[in-house]
């Protein structure tokens, strides 16, 4: 395990809600930065620990390697950087209560590296950092003061999806109008993973039907789906809802569909006493969507839903 501090001043709101670490690969002028090349270098269970507005306000753990990766819907945020980027998925826990490491600054200096520390020795962070590697025992100070130690956070290895990644990479594979990041993202997306995923989580908390929020449970849910949605449409946010895996497995079969404000609608080919077997009312509404999600939706209740 490895630690990094990341500077979220800017994109706090959206990358810990979207799951996932973003930044240019070079500065405005094409220049190297040292912060940035640092996203290359994280690795599945590495430690991350989200710095906003003077205060430690959530932690992280990575998920997945580095890729390249065309920038998330970060909004007005982050115009002035480039389109393509590197991209970190990482699952983060708000605190509930954040802490000022100004406040025990002077815990923390014994662990300062030199040059690419993350904070000035008066506390006040660094101004042009975005992900800077602070030591363990850094890391240790700073998980003290909230109350946790770094087992909290250790993850189990799981096995390597490349094989499953280059199955699903052969059908992209005669692409020439491409480039390999928009393939992988493409490929990426076609599982619920990835930019697509993070984009979903912008606009979606949790699974609607089940109301299952954990992040690890949920599949991102294509509404038109991969295999008909244009290339902006594979990877647009609101083409995609969070749903438990036995919801998408309805939802992405045509057993079952929404309207637009919210209303859950029955195929006639789905007998009731599924839904009944896992506990979900026939008689449900999950919540009005946004005008951009019922233009997919229309798409799925005329072209998926099997009435």
């Amino acid at each position: 395990m490895r630690f990094w501090w990341v500077n979220q001043n800017q994109t706090y709101k959206h990358e810990v809600r979207g799951g996932f670490l973003w930044s240019p690969k070079a500065n405005r002028n094409g220049r190297g930065n040292r912060f940035y090349d640092n996203m290359t270098e994280t690795r599945r269970g590495d430690l991350v620990l989200s710095f906003c507005d003077t205060q430690v306000k959530a932690i992280g753990v990575v998920s997945d390697r580095a890729v390249s990766a065309e920038k998330p819907n970060f909004g007005a945020v982050g115009d002035q950087w480039d389109n393509e980027g590197w991209y970190v998925p990482v699952e983060f826990r708000e605190l509930e209560q954040p802490v000022r490491p100004k406040d025990f600054i002077a815990d923390l200096l014994p662990e300062f590296r030199g040059k690419y520390d993350p904070l000035q020795p008066n506390g006040n962070g660094n101004q042009g950092v975005y992900l800077a590697e602070v030591s363990e025992g850094f890391a240790k100070v700073v998980l003290d003061k909230i109350g946790h130690v770094i087992a909290d956070f250790a993850t189990e290895e799981e096995a390597d999806s490349e094989a499953e990644e280059q199955a699903d990479r052969q059908a992209l594979e005669g692409r020439t109008d491409i480039g390999e990041t928009q393939k992988r993202q493409l490929v990426l997306s076609r599982r619920g993973q990835g930019i697509f995923k993070a984009n979903v989580r912008l606009n979606e908390r949790g699974c609607r039907v089940s109301g299952v929020t954990d992040q690890a449970l949920l599949v991102a849910s294509h509404i038109k789906p991969w295999a008909h949605s244009t290339d902006r449409e594979k990877l647009d946010g609101c083409n995609g809802l969070l749903l438990s895996p036995h919801i998408d497995r309805l939802f992405d079969r045509g057993f079952i569909t929404f309207s637009d404000d919210g209303a859950l609608i029955r195929s006639s080919a789905l007998k009731p006493a599924v839904l009944a077997a896992w506990g979900i009312s026939e008689v449900r509404n999950v919540g009005a969507f946004a005008p951009e999600q019922a233009v997919y939706l229309a798409y799925h209740r005329s072209s998926v839903f099997r009435p």
